[in-house]
């Protein structure tokens, strides 16, 4: 057991039975009061924050937590499938803990996962764009560039987007993972 003096923003801890990541850390000491930890704490399955108060002297369970980089395979009912490029081990990961990247990515982007004790996989994180073909969108109107209209896209991976007018079938777009955001037309 770790003291609360011990964290530091980015730490993960088991708190409630769930496992938290710190999103800040404030040691406070107000006028001639005992001091104290302001600590906001995000749960790493669902999202949601908690706010509490410690002492510094009081105890919390950190956690010991490895990240490794996995290349994603497929998808495999409610998993995706990675598999470790060093070792070639495949693992399965839940797609809940990508939110709604997981239907942005592709087949072959690198993923950072993070392993609670090196076993079982806590946060994972695609990469911030990655480069989609457009399946089928309905064809632009020449001329039509002036305003900044956008029109509904499908991409490879079968989410539908909004694209400016420009974008045809077959064009190759940079889009972001975390909104499915198109950023730019690639070559």
């Amino acid at each position: 057991m770790a003291t609360i003096s011990d964290l530091s923003k980015g730490n993960f801890v088991r708190y409630n039975g769930e496992v938290m990541q710190v999103e800040e850390l404030l040691h406070r000491t107000p006028g001639n009061l005992r001091a104290f930890y302001q600590v906001k704490l995000r749960n790493v399955r669902n999202g949601k924050l908690a706010e509490n108060r410690f002492r510094p002297g009081d105890e919390i369970q950190m956690l010991r937590v490895e990240t490794k980089e996995y290349q994603y395979l497929y998808a495999d009912g409610e998993s995706l499938v990675c598999m470790d490029n060093n070792t070639y081990d495949q693992i399965y990961l839940d797609k809940a803990l990508l939110g709604d990247a997981v239907n942005y990515i592709k087949e072959g982007v690198t993923l950072i996962i993070a392993f609670e004790n090196g076993t079982n996989p806590i946060t994972a994180e695609a990469p911030q764009h990655v480069v989609v073909n457009v399946t089928y969108t309905e064809p632009g109107i020449q001329g039509d560039t002036a305003t900044r209209t956008l029109k509904p896209a499908t991409i490879e991976t079968g989410a539908e987007i909004r694209v400016p007018l420009f974008i045809n079938t077959g064009d190759n777009i940079k889009i972001k993972t975390a909104t499915g955001e198109y950023v730019e037309r690639v070559k």
